[in-house]
C-alpha cells in the first residue's frame, strides 16, 4: 500500500515570517490574532497586487484554526485570488508552518478574506481591468 502525498499550500507564497516569543499566549502557543494579522498582511498584498493600489478589508468570512504554532516555526502565507468583483476582491489564504527542525511544512490555519479597493480618500472605487 502506498501512502497518499502531502497536501501541497493552494497559491502562491506571499509572506513568510518566524514565530516570536512576544507572540505567545501563556501556554506557550501562538495567539490566533497573531497570525489573522499574518493572513491579513498576505491578502492584502495579493489584493493590492491586483487593485494596483490601496486596498482595505472589509470582512473575514471563514476562519479555521487546524493545529498550533510555536515559537520558532517559520509561517508562510499563501493566497489564491478566489474572485474578482466590481470593487472586491476575494482571497483564500492557507498558512503552512515549518516547526523548528524539520523539513516537512503542516498547514495550520485557512481563511477567506474580502478586500475592497479604495481611494486617497478612503472612498471604494472600482478595480481597473485585468492585465494580462
Amino acid at each position: 500500500m502506498s501512502e497518499a502525498a502531502p497536501e501541497e499550500p493552494r497559491g502562491e507564497l506571499t509572506t513568510s515570517t518566524m514565530a516570536m516569543p512576544k507572540d505567545t499566549n501563556p501556554s506557550g502557543d501562538i495567539f490566533g490574532g497573531w497570525l489573522m494579522s499574518e493572513m491579513d498582511i498576505a491578502g492584502s498584498i495579493a489584493a493590492w497586487r491586483r487593485a494596483r493600489g490601496r486596498v482595505a478589508t472589509v470582512a473575514v468570512r471563514a476562519m479555521a484554526f487546524h493545529l498550533p504554532v510555536h515559537v520558532g516555526d517559520v509561517l508562510g502565507c499563501y493566497t489564491d485570488i478566489v474572485k474578482v468583483g466590481t470593487t472586491s476582491i476575494t482571497v483564500n489564504i492557507e498558512a503552512w508552518a515549518l516547526p523548528r527542525g524539520q523539513d516537512q511544512r503542516i498547514k495550520v490555519t485557512e481563511g477567506e478574506f474580502v478586500f475592497v479597493a479604495i481611494d486617497g480618500a478612503g472612498r471604494k472605487h472600482p478595480l481597473p481591468a485585468e492585465q494580462n
